[in-house]
């Protein structure tokens, strides 16, 4: 029999918090809040809790602008891509006015899928539902519940389905569901919350700093599709520091010189590094094999500006192209990667544009696979319960500190865009001697 009194029962223990109590409480990441010189990293649990990974897709992917692709994949009306974000899929397409417009990819009816693999809606340029043959304009207007231009109903059994004396019905209020989409230099972006400030704020200044590339004139030329047994967070923070180097890539390190990096942010909800000057290539490859495009200064002409924008999207802008890499986290420990290779018109004018291509997609194909090795060995060690987290190495591990206070602000429900360095160009290797 338990005791009681006014205060509640004499030994029986507080109750447990729960996971969502734990992983949205400022408490849970201190240690990580600190400056960087003294912080130790986001807790392993981020990285291999499902219950955090549920929490995480809704606090961090559906409030965030995401990029799912590049505007060359939707050019033209009735294109389309099909993204899915937040465990959400979703239509992005253009209408017949050439504006973007992105939708919930299920039918008003009954729910069902409406598009589904790589596809266009043809030359109709309708969506059509393959159950019941509801019809959907590229303005998510229901057109038909089902009759419409080319059904298949025999002629003499269509009054059967004509929805229009239907009491309380009216298919103006069925069409699809809308998004928010927009675009920034070739990247398209979809954003769940409709509460959500516009994509510029998450840019902060990096339009920018980046305007003189003229990056809306760029095309994807190649993509790859890579499979990772490693959180979506361990790629982009092996991305966002050059410390593995001298011992992961030692191909791209003769490429890419440790003196030459700098720290390269300012406000805004990405983290970004430079390396100037571009070194030149090696018999082992490098960032050639294609012209610069013309008109940039000189300054841009030999520099690298590596972006991670938040929450899941690589951007690497050279003279000569541009490399995105699209992480798709499908669970804590497996994400899907879309590697795409862009470039401006002005570089693949050339009749070895192809050779070229082919130069930078081995490059950039054994880079990234030398990467995922590394972080799925980070993910198996992460995964031990022994491991308590580790201690930030603050000169070359700052954009890391950035990112992961991105994502603790969003778990425990702040909402701001982190300011940027004082100096353009923040050295990242500096030696006592210097």
């Amino acid at each position: 029999m338990s005791t009681t009194d006014g205060a509640g029962t004499y030994g029986a223990p507080p109750p447990r918090p729960t996971a969502a109590e734990v992983f949205t409480d400022e408490r849970t990441y201190r240690s990580s809040r600190v400056p960087v010189d003294f912080a130790t990293t986001l807790i392993p649990a981020a990285y291999t809790s499902q219950e955090f990974f549920d929490i995480e897709r809704e606090r961090v992917f559906a409030t965030s602008w995401i990029a799912v692709g590049t505007t060359c994949q939707v050019e033209t009306p009735g294109q389309v891509i099909l993204a899915d974000v937040a465990g959400r899929s979703l239509i992005v397409t253009r209408n017949n006015q050439g504006e973007l417009r992105a939708f919930h990819n299920f039918c008003r009816h009954r729910a069902t899928k409406l598009l589904d693999g790589v596809c266009t809606v043809g030359r109709t340029r309708r969506i059509r539902c393959p159950y019941h043959s509801w019809t959907y304009d590229l303005d998510g207007n229901c057109l038909g519940t089902p009759l419409f231009e080319g059904s298949d109903i025999p002629e003499d059994q269509q009054g059967v389905f004509d929805m229009s004396d239907v009491k309380g019905f009216d298919k103006a209020d069925y069409g699809l569901l809308p998004v928010r989409v927009d675009s920034w230099g070739f990247l398209v972006f979809v954003n769940l919350d409709p509460q959500a400030a516009p994509l510029s704020h998450q840019l902060g200044d990096l339009p920018e700093r980046l305007a003189e590339h003229q990056l809306p004139q760029w095309r994807a030329r190649r993509r790859q599709r890579y499979d990772v047994a490693a959180n979506y967070k361990l790629i982009g923070e092996n991305f966002m520091e050059y410390y593995h180097l001298p011992w992961v890539h030692p191909e791209l390190i003769k490429v890419s010189r440790l003196a030459d990096h700098y720290r390269w942010q300012g406000p805004g909800m990405y983290t970004g590094m430079c390396t100037s000057p571009i070194s030149r290539d090696t018999e082992a490859g490098g960032w050639g094999g294609l012209p610069p495009m013309e008109g940039l200064s000189a300054e841009n002409a030999n520099a690298g500006r590596f972006v991670w924008l938040f929450p899941n999207t690589a951007l690497v802008v050279l003279p000569n192209h541009a490399f995105a890499l699209f992480s798709r986290p499908e669970g804590p420990g497996r994400t899907v990667e879309e590697a795409v290779i862009v470039t401006h018109p002005d570089s693949v004018r050339g009749d070895d544009a192809d050779e070229g291509l082919d130069q930078l997609e081995h490059f950039w194909d054994l880079v990234n696979r030398q990467d995922l090795e590394i972080v799925e060995r980070v993910q198996q060690g992460i995964a031990n319960p022994a491991y308590p987290g580790g201690r930030m190495c603050y000169r070359f591990e700052e954009p890391l500190h950035r990112f992961q206070n991105m994502i603790i602000d969003r778990m425990i429900g702040i909402d701001r865009v982190p300011a940027g360095d004082e100096e353009t160009m923040t050295p990242m290797f500096v030696t006592g001697h210097e």
